[in-house]
Parts: C-alpha cells; structure tokens; sequence
C-alpha cells in the first residue's frame, strides 16, 4: 500500500517555473508570479524561489524567449497529488498539452521530490536515455522522478542549482553542480539572469 498524504507532511519538492506566451494574467513574468501565489493557496507552501532567467526558446527560432525560474515547495501532498496540482495551476492559465516543445503561457515542471525514484530505476532510466530524435515526440503517460531532462537542460540546472547545489540524482550520483558543471559552456551562456528582477512568497 502506498504512502497517505498525511505522510508527506513537510518533505520538500523542486519545480522548473516557465513561460514565453501571453496568459489571461498578463505577460509571462506576471502569468508565473500569478502561479507562484496559486500553488501558496493550494495546502503547499513555496520556501524560496531562485534568480529569474531568460533562456532562448527551444528549438531555436520556436518562438519567443522563456522566462524561467525555479521554486523550493514544502508539501503535505505526495507526488502524483503534487503533479495533478500543477497540471491544474497550468489549465488555469491556459496551458493546453498538445505539442511537444510549443510555446506556450505556462509551464510547471516537477524537477525533483527529495530523493524519490518513480516509478522505479529501470522506468526512469529508459526517459533518461530516450533518443533526442524521440524526446520531441514522445512523452510519459505518468509521473516519472527525477524528471528525466533535468541533466541536459541548463535553464533547469541553473535555478535548481541557486537553491539546491548539493542535491544528489538519486540514479546518476551527481550533485545539481556536478551536473550544470558538465553542460556545455556555450548552453549555460545562454541563460541570462533579468537583473532587479524577483519574485517574492508569502
């Protein structure tokens, strides 16, 4: 039998904010502070939040640049409740899932749950590993933690790693700045922090 929500009380959780669209709050900077006071009201409760970037859209020429950042939630929701949460915050300001890689006014992804594994090694690991060519494509059907791009991806390595450095992947053994270490010089160039620029929690 799995764990109660009672259960989860206090444990901690990552999550990749970011935007690049118009959203019926506003432009993205104020569709994600809108975000940020949604999930405060939702029985979770966001500790900190990182600098504020702007990263190049992906692929490139996809549309307008992201602005991204990352927050540290302290929840008595598990996992799975956490997602479903984000995913309504998303609805709420239009975020509707329908091609990979579009542009779009939110996106909340949950990088890390402590140091869960789930659905289990091997099904995490087979994400990690999945092709370029078919992350463009294909998507998981469930919940998968770690979340399988965080190594590859310095706009999410690099908020992470203003609030988290030292958290360890539980599957690849590396350090949040082990990881950013390794990203190409020219990637992590890319994400520019919006100086005077911050979001602020409750």
């Amino acid at each position: 039998m799995g764990k109660q929500t009672g259960d989860w009380a206090k444990r901690r959780a990552w999550i990749a904010f970011g935007a690049n669209l118009p959203s019926s709050a506003g432009a993205p900077l104020e569709t994600l502070r809108a975000a940020v006071h949604a999930l405060q009201s939702k029985g979770s409760r966001i500790s900190a939040i990182s600098r504020i970037y702007e990263t190049p859209c992906f692929p490139e020429g996809a549309g307008p640049d992201y602005i991204n950042f990352a927050a540290e939630i302290e929840t008595v929701l598990a996992p799975e409740e956490l997602l479903a949460l984000l995913h309504e915050v998303e609805h709420s300001f239009g975020r509707v899932r329908e091609t990979r890689w579009a542009g779009r006014p939110i996106d909340l992804d949950l990088m890390a749950f402590e140091d869960e594994v789930f659905p289990d090694v091997a099904s995490v690991s087979s994400w990690i590993e999945l092709p370029l060519a078919q992350q463009s494509v294909r998507a998981p059907d469930r919940l998968i933690l770690p979340h399988p791009r965080i190594q590859d991806r310095a706009f999410m390595l690099i908020p992470f790693a203003d609030l988290a450095p030292d958290w360890r992947h539980p599957i690849l053994g590396k350090t949040v700045a082990k990881m950013l270490a390794a990203r190409p010089e020219a990637e992590k160039s890319e994400v520019k922090p919006l100086e005077g620029i911050e979001i602020l929690v409750d």
